[in-house]
């Protein structure tokens, strides 16, 4: 990768701080990967590239991971309502409860691409914090509802505000650090999920025991404070959460203009000034790769799903009381994000993303295949739940990093980022209805189901591994015979034949 070295006189701090300092030198084109070691990005003389890269993450990290640990806490809160009789008191039955569910990916899903675009118009800080607001209040709400239509009407806003908030914070993230670099955030952030999961059973355990307080019972208390606690998370983001690295001033000028040269001599220029139009919206779509990363997301979301929103029900038909089964749901998650942060690890030294997909992969598969075989030994079906949730939960952010960081320009990373989210929550859809109660207590087809999109999953990653390797070696023959302008290589973003697809 390109090399980075500290300023070692004064004109060069001069011309940093004046947003001139040298990013390419050697005549060396500043996306192809074969030539970028010839690339120097000078370091201002004050610090170094170490430094500021962990006050990036000190800046961005737990802001990006409290969001989105709010987020999908308040999305699948309503797993652990149900175990303390939610279908009950609202008087449902049959598939009720898997409308309820599915009705929050309708606008969730359709919502995504254009949330992105108001993102960047309005940027991160205003509008992440108040759609934050937004899931907090409806989820509090939610607590209140006496009926199932209320029920559905709550879940529908609740996909309307939350549907910015995982492509919007990958979107973030992106902006933020180079390809070798990205995948640790990227995992660490995306495991917010499995720390919700954790922290969504501890809390439901605890919060449970309030059943029947000042009246209400205990799955009420559970959307109420927790709706709350986001709300008030989100005032606070108002004012403290992070924008674009054009955007910040937490950064002096020279250091600023440091982020965005590294970023630009690995990645390109990355348009953030440039509007995005109906126009780009089309030209991004139309390229097969980008169908291919929504296909990728789309086969792990309904096994990420189905175990998010069914684990409670699958522990629970182990014959567990509400509470135990709380406590139950906890491990499961606490090893899937250090497993996840493993192969994060592990990803970013290799510069590599495609083994690391397979391998996770092959591990829920197994725990699924057990799940499928096993239905009379309790200890062995609980540790398939184990493989499920590391296997699932590891793969699913380097798939999103993979896609996300071979993306180039603010204009399609927007709009891919975005698509490769709603196109793969379409998934969400599918995974309310594979877990039905006539299926228990075995949920045989439901485990069959996961296991397919599973497999549609692996055949979309081998496909894209496939297309960004052919595209590498076309482009490596066809780069010296081109001549493009500055402004046609900004607009054409990953597309530029300089750039170069990361495998």
């Amino acid at each position: 990768m390109s090399e980075l070295k500290h300023a070692s006189d004064e004109e060069d701090a001069k011309r940093y701080a004046a947003g001139t300092a040298p990013v390419v030198q050697d005549g060396a084109p500043p996306y192809d990967s074969a030539s970028v070691s010839s690339v120097e990005v000078v370091c201002p003389p004050h610090t170094t590239e170490r430094k500021i890269t962990m006050r990036i993450d000190m800046h961005l990290i737990p802001f990006v991971v409290i969001l989105y640990l709010m987020a999908f806490l308040d999305r699948v809160n309503i797993a652990n309502a149900r175990a303390f009789g939610l279908e009950k008191d609202l008087d449902m039955h049959g598939t009720q409860y898997n409308t309820a569910l599915v009705i929050f990916f309708v606008p969730y899903i359709l919502c995504e691409i254009p949330s992105n675009i108001l993102l960047k118009h309005f940027s991160p800080r205003v509008w992440l914090s108040i759609c934050c607001i937004g899931f907090g209040a409806v989820t509090a709400l939610q607590g209140l509802v006496q009926n199932y239509s209320g029920l559905l009407a709550t879940r529908f806003f609740l996909g309307v505000f939350e549907s910015v908030m995982f492509p919007g914070c990958f979107f973030l993230l992106s902006c933020w650090y180079r390809r070798h670099e990205a995948q640790k955030r990227f995992s660490f952030f995306f495991s917010s999920t499995s720390l919700a999961g954790a922290f969504g059973g501890l809390l439901a355990s605890a919060i449970g025991k309030m059943d029947y307080l000042h009246g209400y019972r205990g799955w009420r208390w559970i959307f109420i404070l927790e709706g709350c606690f986001t709300v008030l998370v989100g005032l606070i983001f108002l004012f403290t959460f992070p924008s674009f690295p054009e955007q910040t001033t937490w950064l002096r000028d020279d250091e600023r203009e440091f982020v965005k040269a590294r970023l630009r001599a690995e990645q390109g220029h990355s348009a953030a000034e440039r509007k995005i139009t109906l126009r780009d919206v089309g030209t991004v779509l139309s390229d097969y790769k980008i169908w291919l990363g929504g296909f990728m997301y789309f086969g792990l979301i309904v096994p990420a799903y189905s175990y998010a929103y069914f684990a409670p029900t699958i522990i629970q038909s182990y014959k567990y009381d509400a509470i135990t089964t709380q406590l139950r749901s906890v491990p499961p998650w606490a090893v899937a994000f250090g497993f996840a942060m493993v192969v994060a690890v592990a990803s970013d030294w290799a510069k590599h993303r495609f083994s690391f997909v397979m391998g996770a992969i092959c591990i829920a598969i197994s725990g699924f295949g057990i799940l499928i075989n096993v239905h009379d030994n309790l200890p062995v079906q609980y540790a398939a739940l184990f493989l499920i949730c590391m296997g699932t939960y590891s793969a699913m952010p380097v798939i999103v990093c993979w896609y996300n960081m071979n993306l180039g320009g603010h204009h399609r990373r927007a709009i891919g980022s975005a698509w490769q989210i709603g196109f793969g929550n379409i998934g969400g859809i599918i995974s309310t209805y594979s877990f039905v109660s006539t299926d228990a207590p075995f949920y045989t087809k439901g485990y069959a189901i996961c296991v397919s999109f599973i497999c549609l999953s692996i055949l979309a990653c081998v496909g894209y591994a496939v297309a960004i390797t052919w595209e590498n070696r076309k482009r490596s023959r066809q780069v010296h015979n081109l001549n493009l302008t500055e402004s046609e290589k900004m607009d054409l973003g990953d597309m530029n034949p300089e750039f170069r697809y990361m495998l």
